[in-house]
């Protein structure tokens, strides 16, 4: 524990330590819906998310047999670049595929 005189003020300020805790973590969740082609979201878990085929094709089953599957965990600031990159490049090739994400 450091000690400092504030010499206007005649006062002698405590440093206290600040207890650090983590960042909230978010999850980011694709949704089921009956016309995105699966393939398209094979290649969004690839592109986005880094999934390998395997593992892609296994979460986009996942989100075709049980309507959702969490794609990744990540900090809030990723967790909605995500969103958004997947939800943009969805609607440019004309796919109402949803990805949300939801707060751990």
């Amino acid at each position: 524990m450091a000690i400092f005189s504030d010499i206007e003020d005649n006062a002698v300020v405590e440093r206290q330590k600040q207890k650090i805790k983590p960042p909230s973590m978010y999850q980011v969740v694709l949704l089921n819906d009956d016309f995105t082609p699966m393939g398209f979201v094979v290649m969004i878990l690839q592109k986005y998310f880094r999934k390998d085929p395997k593992a892609s094709i296994q979460i986009m089953l996942k989100v075709h047999c049980e309507g959702r599957a969490i794609c990744g965990v990540y900090t809030r600031d990723v967790a909605m670049t995500k969103v958004k990159q997947v939800t943009t490049h969805a609607r440019q090739e004309g796919h109402p595929l949803q990805c949300v994400m939801e707060r751990i």
